[in-house]
């Protein structure tokens, strides 16, 4: 709609995020590094490549709410398959990176911080597509009550999982900064 024409096209962002994988080809496969630092690196790495996969399925999400009533939604599964796909990645490589720090890095404590910050993350997508049905039926259904206190709910939830994120992040550059 011409209310949208600002908004990047839902097809941009699977090509968008192609290109962030062909761009950082050393993101793709976690290399066989087992240097602490290094490692926590790559966590940062993968941690904004994560946000800014999230920017993507938020503004995708925008612009399938734009095609109300009659909504758009093989291109929006598209966008959620390409999604899926990088949180996958990301995700793998993280668990990578725990692996190696629990195991060849003897550096326990630092593991139980990625799968801390794996663990809030994974809440934080399922609350995500939780908030993103429940804005569709707010939008749907505006004159519910419940819908809006449901989605006001469901944002202090996930403003909880962020800031668990944030601590968590904060931890691990504290120790990047130690070494």
């Amino acid at each position: 709609t011409a209310d949208h024409a600002d908004c990047p096209s839902p097809f941009t962002a699977p090509v968008a995020l192609e290109q962030l994988t062909e761009a950082t080809p050393a993101l793709k496969m976690v290399d066989s590094s087992t240097d602490v630092f290094s490692l926590l690196k790559k966590i940062c790495s993968l941690q904004e490549e994560r946000a800014y996969t999230y920017r993507l399925f938020e503004e995708g999400h925008k612009i399938y709410l734009a095609t109300a009533p009659n909504y758009d939604f093989p291109t929006f599964r598209e966008l959620v398959r390409e999604v899926t796909q990088e949180f996958k990645r990301i995700s793998d490589g993280m668990m990578d990176i725990e692996r190696r720090l629990r195991l060849e890095s003897n550096s326990a404590h630092l593991a139980n911080y990625v799968r801390a910050l794996q663990e809030e993350e994974k809440i934080k997508l399922e609350l995500t597509a939780k908030l993103q049905l429940a804005k569709q039926d707010l939008l749907d259904n505006p004159e519910e009550y419940k819908n809006q206190a449901e989605v006001a709910s469901m944002k202090a939830r996930l403003n909880g999982v962020v800031e668990r994120i944030n601590e968590n992040l904060m931890e691990l550059k504290y120790e990047m900064n130690g070494l």
